[in-house]
């Protein structure tokens, strides 16, 4: 049985008991006995008699449509919340012209239990209303946040390499612009932070070709 282990951040290898060939499909099963078709991609390490390659979901799934699922799920839900904030704002106003001519409470009086539920209701839909309110805002803005996580790319990836080739050039030309005088240092740590992220660019790069890459071109 083929298993999922975790190499890297965002990266999950396929753990297999055979070798496979680069482009063949397998199963690779989940720690809840789920199995997800994979495509093979590169032989990454042996160990123990296991062959640990770098695969990819058959079906397209990857952290972007993880996103975008999420997105739409908390838009269904902040739809729903407008929905009943709305319902419960008509029923506060069931009573509004009633109770908007101020009428005083008659105590004792044969009205009084139902004027006092009137006003109870009226306050109590209002604050579900609000309630609701403020549930789809905040599903609006998880919504957003998935949004923006649907363009994510991450080493899981095979476009991760181009990725992060043009973030190493980047990083190199800013890295060289610091130096030269080209962009400003903002602070004395500037050069040496500069330098950092041509460093950590440079490590996902190859860790990318390694992963997702010819197998000729990386020896």
């Amino acid at each position: 049985m083929n298993t999922y282990y975790k190499f890297a951040p965002n990266v999950f290898l396929a753990k297999c008991e055979e070798m496979h060939k680069k482009g063949e499909e397998i199963l690779v099963t989940t720690k809840y006995g789920k199995e997800n078709e994979s495509i093979v991609f590169n032989l990454i390490l042996e160990k123990d008699g296991f062959y640990y390659y770098s695969i990819a979901r058959a079906d397209g799934f990857n952290v972007q449509e993880w996103a975008k699922q999420r997105a739409e799920r908390r838009r269904e839900w902040a739809v729903s919340a407008v929905q009943k904030s709305n319902e419960y704002f008509q029923k506060s106003n069931k009573h509004r012209d009633f109770l908007s001519l101020g009428e005083p409470i008659k105590v004792g009086h044969h009205s009084e239990r139902g004027h006092r539920k009137m006003i109870d209701d009226a306050w109590n839909n209002m604050g579900k209303s609000v309630e609701f309110s403020d549930k789809a805002n905040e599903h609006e803005r998880v919504t957003q946040y998935w949004e923006k996580r649907a363009n994510t790319i991450n080493l899981s990836m095979p476009e991760s390499i181009d990725f992060y080739e043009h973030k190493l050039e980047q990083a190199k030309e800013y890295h060289e612009g610091v130096k030269s005088g080209k962009y400003p240092r903002e602070h004395a740590y500037t050069l040496t932070y500069a330098k950092k992220a041509v460093n950590e660019a440079q490590k996902n790069y190859e860790l990318a070709k390694k992963l997702w890459g010819d197998e000729n071109e990386n020896q």
